[in-house]
């Protein structure tokens, strides 16, 4: 807005800025990772004047590329526009270990990749949330906790959401890398052994009320290992949708956003955040 075209306008806008404080945790050391963690707390605008108000949660792994989406003003148009309500936003950032910690917790892909997994997983719920909660004023309702992801970070959200579903109501994965896999493509059956698929058919019990949203870039990647016309990513979320289908979830707990000409990074992931955001946490304002 320009001050001189609008000067009352502009006034009353910046006095009802919305914007996070942003919060830069380094040098957290986490003994189950055997190494020191970085990430960044994005609180709600009122968090320092409401002294009795508990927040929602989301996580997110590969939180350094936030910055890179401009996400502090994704979630300042969202709150001044009143679609998304207060939530304590967590951007994980990965490190050197990157392909080991992520991945899925059952087993390896087929180059060993993911092999701490497990103590990435271990480090988010005994050490992490301990700290969050301990610190800041997070609700802990499960309805209104999420895990979010790109790429390969949003394969490792969703398989420690999935196995926690008392803990992560909410999952939102971002070009997922679904693909992973415990064994190279076989041509005669290219769509076999996708470990995160497989996990979703092989679990017995399944908690329905979790909700899953999911994104795809129509150029997130050039592959078709199967020759149907489409590219992996967009093979591989929407078959694990169907596995989400098949184990009884409802089409109202899972939304798919696919992006025409989205690619494979931040600037596509940004503009998805928004809607990811106001489905996560603001259901009923969605149009």
């Amino acid at each position: 807005m320009n001050f001189w075209q609008r000067p009352t306008e502009t006034i009353h806008e910046l006095l009802q800025r919305k914007a996070p404080h942003v919060r830069q945790i380094r040098h957290f050391y986490s003994a189950l990772l055997g190494r020191e963690v970085s990430f960044d707390i994005y609180l709600p605008p009122d968090y320092n004047r409401a002294r009795d108000q508990y927040y929602p949660l989301l996580l997110i792994n590969d939180g350094q590329d936030l910055p890179r989406m401009n996400f502090t003003g994704i979630l300042e148009k969202l709150y001044f526009k009143k679609q998304l309500p207060p939530v304590i936003a967590i951007g994980l950032h990965a490190s050197d270990q990157r392909m080991h910690e992520y991945g899925t917790v059952r087993q390896v892909d087929y180059k060993g990749r993911g092999e701490k997994a497990l103590h990435y997983k271990d480090f988010i719920l005994e050490e992490l949330l301990h700290y969050l909660y301990k610190r800041f004023r997070v609700s802990g309702l499960r309805e209104e906790t999420a895990f979010a992801g790109f790429s390969l970070g949003g394969l490792s959200a969703i398989d420690i959401a999935w196995a926690n579903p008392h803990i992560f109501g909410i999952v939102g994965v971002f070009s997922g890398s679904l693909w992973w896999r415990w064994s190279p493509v076989d041509p005669a059956d290219p769509d076999a052994d996708r470990i995160m698929h497989d996990i979703i058919r092989q679990t017995g019990q399944v908690d329905d009320n979790q909700r899953f949203w999911f994104q795809c870039g129509t150029l997130d990647e050039e592959d078709d290992r199967n020759g149907n016309g489409i590219i992996d990513s967009i093979d591989d979320t929407i078959d694990l949708i169907g596995e989400l289908k098949m184990k009884g979830f409802r089409d109202e707990n899972i939304r798919y956003l696919e992006i025409a000409g989205g690619r494979h990074e931040p600037g596509t992931w940004g503009e998805a955040m928004p809607d990811f955001l106001r489905w996560a946490f603001a259901v009923d304002n969605m149009e």
